[in-house]
Formats: structure tokens, C-alpha cells, sequence
């Protein structure tokens, strides 16, 4: 018994972490992140190459069945823990690691962060592919999720050399790595090739208690609140560092995605403007000179400014006019530009609409247009290519959450 202890203590040093994030949790995400990043603990891939896995956010109700089906297919021994606030992050990962270590066994809680125990849950709900491929498609063409248990090849079409192949229905997330929270694509493939997307949509989750993370600041100095134009700049910057981040992390170059990360957290603690603007610099010259990332991300997911328009998109994606490449470009260059703003002492105007990802005041938050734009983006796509073009989108989910009156005003 001693002997089997130390070996699952010295297997589970360092546990990999799943994390499943509900849309409006994009506070609690990067409090999870910075967490992980400092422990060296390693992100899974898949769920069944995860031991623990980390919900952050509240879910609608309280088993729903994506989150069932993730749970069954991680390996034992397996922990899972809630968090829904920052400030739980640190003691619900030691929560996690306690209970691995006990074998999964027992129930635990620590600073509000539920625990729960390894027992089986049912078979895995639709929306959550079982399968490692399908839990993280690389950026790479050969990475394709063709073996998924449930689902079945419902129908054959005509590919695009005139072939009549079976044509497979994925649901791919709510839970994979470097993915918008909560958010389900419903894809028709034949092949690595994307047919159809036959929906899009965010799992339920609880209304939430704030403002979209990223526009809080806008939405703040619209209810009347100080906010200054650094505040807002910082915020900026880090969003467009987080979805860098993502884009870089789903391309396969992980280094520049924990570089734009790294850069992300200290536009948030307050770094001073100057040191920021001269890593956000760097960070733009050696992503911006990347032959390999510009043959990877050039000439897919193209979406030109007159459809833009059209479609209601705004921000950088608009500004881009063009495909995942430009889009990448647009984001380097806005991140450096707001850097060099975040110890603007100035106030923000009450009336400046226009957030990370574009006008806050319109009928529809900005990641709706986004939503909206990518069915047709992805039609003929390669499934690596389709992965890159919705990193370079990059919705926000938590715009999409509804707003406890008189929340908005909260720093």
C-alpha cells in the first residue's frame, strides 16, 4: 500500500487539468490559468488524458449532461472541482490535487469550491465528442475526429471532387481546450472537410452577476461610473492578448501563445504602460514575422469588410478586412497601440461605445454578429482551417449572458 501511494503521488505531482468554462466565468478563466501556469501544471488535451477537471462557472442547472458525458470519459483515479469566483482558484485546485490523492474516493470543499468524488456518471451527452482527436483538433489537416462513439454516419453527399462519402455529424465542444466558453458547433464532415454547419449554440448557464469581462469598463462609464481611458485601454490590450493566445495556442506554437498570455496578466495587474508597450512590440515583431503562422493562416476563413458591415461585425475583425492572417496582424497591432494608453489618467468618455470586439450600444453585442458571420466562413473548410478561423473570430460568449439589473456599475 506504501509503496502504491507513493507512485500515485509521484504520478499525480502534477495533474493535467481540463478546465470546462460556462460563458460569463471570464474572470474566474484567467484567475484558473495564471493558477495552473504558476504550479506547472499541464493543460489536457482531451478528457481522457485529463485527471482533474475544472468547471468554472455555474451551469444552469446542476448535472447537465455535457458535463456528465466529460466527466465519464476521464481515466481513473479522477477528481472534479467548481469554482465560480478569482478568488477560488488557488484552493479549489488544491481541493482537486487532495482528492486525487486519495484516490478520488472522497468528497472535499475548500473556499466555496465544490468537490466532487469518482463515481461514475452516464454515457456522454451530445455536444462533447468522446475521443481525444475530437477533444483538440491541431492545426494540422491529419487531425481529424473520425472515430466518435454515438454518432453515427447519418447520410451520404457529394464532396468536393464529385464523390458520394458518408457525411459525419460532430458536435464539437462545449468543452475543449482554447475554445470560446460554453459554445457548441454543430458540424456535417466529410472527410476533414466541413459540409455544413447545422447549428451554433451556448450551453445554458446562470445569469450573470457583472458585465461582460472584457467590455466592463465601457459598460461602467455608460452607467455613470469613473473609468479612466487607461482602464479601458488596459482592458482592451488583454483582450486582444487572450484571443492571441487562443489563435497562437490552436496554430500549434505554444511558446508565443504563453508569451501573449504572460503579456495578457500583466496588462491586468498594472504593469506601467511603457514595459508593456515594449513587450507588446516584441511579441508583434516575432508573431508578425512568422512565415510559418502567416502559411498556416493565410487565405482561410477570408471575411471582407463589406460583408462585414453587412453582417453587423465590428472591431478588429472588421478592421482586418481579410482572413485569420490579417485578422492576427490587427490584433498585434491594437494590442500595442492600446498598450501604450493604459496610464492614460484621462476619463473615458461616457458616450465611447466601442469595446474590444466593437459597438457595445447597437441592438446585439458584438460576438453575435460574430456567431452569426461563421457558418459561412466554415462552409468548404478543412477542419484545421475551420479551427483557426474561429480562434481568429474569437466570440465572446459572456456577451451573451444576461445582466442582474443594477450589476453593470460593480468595478
Amino acid at each position: 500500500m506504501e509503496l502504491r501511494s507513493a507512485l500515485l503521488r509521484a504520478a499525480l505531482a502534477r495533474p493535467a487539468v481540463l478546465t470546462a468554462v460556462l460563458p460569463g466565468a471570464t474572470r474566474a478563466r484567467l484567475a484558473v490559468e495564471r493558477e495552473l501556469r504558476a504550479r506547472r501544471w499541464p493543460r489536457a488535451l482531451s478528457p481522457a488524458a485529463a485527471d482533474l477537471l475544472v468547471v468554472v462557472g455555474r451551469p444552469a442547472e446542476d448535472e447537465p449532461d455535457w458535463l456528465e458525458g466529460t466527466w465519464r470519459a476521464l481515466a481513473e483515479p479522477r477528481a472534479l472541482v467548481r469554482l465560480e469566483e478569482a478568488a477560488e482558484a488557488g484552493a479549489a485546485l488544491d481541493a482537486g490535487h487532495a482528492e486525487l490523492l486519495r484516490g478520488g474516493r472522497r468528497v472535499g470543499t475548500a473556499a466555496g469550491a465544490d468537490v466532487r468524488p469518482d463515481h461514475p456518471g452516464p454515457a456522454a451527452g451530445a455536444g462533447h465528442p468522446d475521443h481525444d482527436h475530437a477533444g483538440h483538433p491541431a492545426a494540422h489537416s491529419h487531425d481529424t475526429p473520425m472515430l466518435i462513439s454515438g454518432l453515427p454516419l447519418a447520410d451520404r453527399a457529394d464532396d468536393r471532387d464529385g464523390l458520394r462519402l458518408d457525411r459525419l455529424h460532430v458536435p464539437f465542444g462545449p468543452v475543449l481546450p482554447d475554445w470560446p466558453a460554453g459554445l457548441v458547433v454543430r458540424l456535417a464532415l466529410q472527410g476533414d472537410v466541413v459540409q455544413e454547419v447545422t447549428g451554433v449554440e451556448l450551453v445554458p448557464a446562470a445569469p450573470a452577476t457583472r458585465p461582460a469581462f472584457w467590455d466592463e469598463p465601457w459598460r461602467r462609464a455608460a452607467a455613470g461610473a469613473p473609468v479612466t481611458r487607461g482602464e479601458a485601454a488596459r482592458r482592451r490590450c488583454a483582450a486582444h492578448l487572450d484571443s492571441l493566445g487562443r489563435l497562437l495556442a490552436v496554430a500549434d506554437w505554444p511558446d508565443a501563445a504563453t508569451r501573449a498570455r504572460r503579456l495578457r496578466d500583466a496588462a491586468l495587474a498594472g504593469v506601467p504602460a511603457a514595459e508593456l508597450a515594449y513587450r507588446a512590440r516584441r511579441l508583434h515583431r516575432r508573431v508578425g514575422r512568422s512565415r510559418t503562422l502567416r502559411w498556416l493562416t493565410s487565405g482561410i476563413g477570408f471575411l471582407p469588410r463589406e460583408r462585414g458591415v453587412a453582417a453587423g461585425v465590428g472591431g478588429p475583425a472588421l478592421e482586418a478586412d481579410g482572413d485569420v492572417w490579417r485578422r492576427t496582424v490587427q490584433w498585434l497591432v491594437e494590442a500595442a497601440r492600446a498598450a501604450e494608453a493604459c496610464d492614460d489618467p484621462r476619463p473615458l468618455p461616457p458616450d465611447d461605445p466601442y469595446g474590444p470586439r466593437g459597438e457595445l450600444t447597437g441592438e446585439q453585442p458584438p460576438s453575435r454578429a460574430l456567431l452569426d458571420v461563421l457558418p459561412s466562413l466554415l462552409h468548404g473548410a478543412e477542419l484545421a482551417a475551420a479551427r483557426l478561423t474561429l480562434a481568429s473570430l474569437d466570440p465572446d460568449p459572456d456577451e451573451l449572458v444576461p445582466v442582474a439589473a443594477g450589476e453593470v456599475a460593480r468595478g
